[in-house]
């Protein structure tokens, strides 16, 4: 079967999948997390994994960077694999000044500045938001490892590179952080009937200007990957 960006074949992919922007990262969950763990797609390098996991067969795979590379591949997921629930992992940068350097973020909604969700063509503004029950789940396993976490309103945004004023628009209304994708994930699943969720761990901070080093955001990112395997192994 296939598509131009997944050699996978029906029923090589799990109905929950775990997905960092990285697929190095993905191949590193991969084989820390999962039981035998076999490759699905090598395609453009975004690797895909599926194992399981405390005996849930669960998948694993990279999205790239941005909503229109996310937005390829879990329309995909979604739509062609039959996939029901799909668990965004991933990096953000701060904006509020509680929100700390490794802090877990779970994404109640998204605010975008994205020309993504004019696809859908509905009237007004559209706010891509969470599946409830996956973030209720997530809360429950946060709260469980004793994980320092936030919920609320996040911003997926087109540009990596900006200036400060847009940034302060958005922590004076209150958005948590900074990602690239989770509100196309959003918009896909909404428009599919399925179930989507960000966690986002915390690798800078826009007003502060801390960061991790890139090998420091593969590699140490373990309460969110904790947090996002308990939820996929109870879905």
């Amino acid at each position: 079967m296939g598509t131009p960006h997944n050699s996978a074949d029906k029923g090589d992919i799990a109905k929950t999948v775990l997905m960092p922007g990285d697929p190095l990262r993905a191949k590193l969950i991969a084989e820390t997390y999962l039981e035998d763990p076999k490759c699905f797609n090598e395609i453009r390098g975004m690797l895909g994994y599926t194992g399981t996991y405390k005996g849930k067969r669960i998948s694993i795979m990279g999205h790239g960077m941005g909503i229109p590379s996310i937005g390829i591949y879990t329309y995909e997921l979604f739509n062609i694999y039959d996939v029901d629930n799909i668990i965004r992992i991933g990096s953000a940068g701060a904006l509020q000044d509680n929100v700390n350097m490794m802090d877990v973020v779970i994404a109640m909604s998204a605010s975008t500045d994205s020309n993504y969700p004019e696809q859908f063509g509905v009237p007004g503004t559209f706010a891509p938001t969470a599946d409830f029950g996956l973030l209720e789940k997530a809360v429950a396993a946060a709260r469980e490892i004793g994980a320092t976490f936030h919920v609320g309103n996040i911003n997926s945004t087109d540009t990596f590179y900006r200036n400060d004023e847009v940034d302060t628009k958005l922590r004076d209304m209150g958005i948590l952080c900074s990602d690239m994708e989770v509100a196309g994930l959003y918009c896909n699943a909404a428009r599919a009937g399925k179930h989507a969720l960000g966690i986002l761990t915390i690798s800078d901070h826009i007003f502060r200007h801390e960061g991790l080093t890139a090998e420091q955001r593969q590699t140490s990112f373990t309460q969110m990957m904790e947090i996002a395997l308990k939820v996929a192994s109870e879905v």
